[in-house]
């Protein structure tokens, strides 16, 4: 099933929201996390940014544009990825100039993916799909989108069996971090497919995962 979020719910106070759905958004402050991918030490460049044309493997997660039974349609310059993966959940990349770049913005080092109308197109920087494999299944993390001009973004969260979890359409994106949590704290989130159809497109930062185990 789909829902619906908009993102002022992320502004409340810091507590998990308990939505009663399969994933429930939280404030990504009130979870700790033993690890986070920021990208920092990824090659990057101003402007499309540096080209990547296969998977991006980084510690403890890889990142593509879908995987393995899934198809890509795009909705004008946006990606959108249907269909169920095949089991296991196997990455996939882009086709090249379609996949993913790492772009120095403001600072620091955002993932973006790309769209339909390829690299280093302006109207394709963001627009892609962007997908994201975890080496261990995961019960919660968070991520920091990039770029948001009010427009709206699709997470679908899946097993490691390709099996669905949780569909979210999250709107009125800005410059949000947004945490996930699973409703009974089952960790079998393994991967996740984003999607948007933003303006100006959406890149992604500040990858959080692998919470610590509960000691009480």
């Amino acid at each position: 099933m789909r829902y619906v979020w908009a993102l002022c719910l992320v502004l409340l106070p810091r507590a998990a929201l308990a939505c009663g759905l399969p994933v429930c958004l939280t404030d990504p402050d009130v979870l700790t996390f033993a690890h986070v991918i920021t990208f920092e030490d990824t090659r990057s460049s101003m402007g499309p940014g540096h080209r990547i044309d296969g998977l991006l493997v980084m510690d403890g997660a890889q990142f593509g544009e879908r995987f393995a039974g899934q198809s890509l349609a795009p909705t004008g310059d946006h990606d959108a990825v249907t269909g169920a993966p095949l089991p296991p959940l196997v990455l996939m990349s882009g086709p090249p100039g379609q996949n993913l770049s790492v772009v120095h913005m403001t600072g620091n080092n955002v993932l973006n993916g790309y769209g339909a109308a390829g690299f280093p197109k302006r109207r394709a920087q963001g627009e892609g799909a962007i997908s994201v494999l975890f080496d261990r299944d995961q019960s919660a993390l968070s991520f920091q989108l990039r770029g948001g001009e009010a427009g709206q973004a699709q997470v679908v969260f899946l097993r490691r069996d390709g099996s669905l979890i949780s569909t979210l359409d999250l709107t009125d994106l800005g410059e949000h971090a947004i945490g996930f949590l699973r409703s009974q704290g089952q960790a079998d989130i393994a991967g996740f497919v984003l999607t948007n159809t933003d303006p100006q497109g959406l890149a992604l930062d500040n990858l959080r995962f692998d919470r610590p185990p509960n000691l009480s």
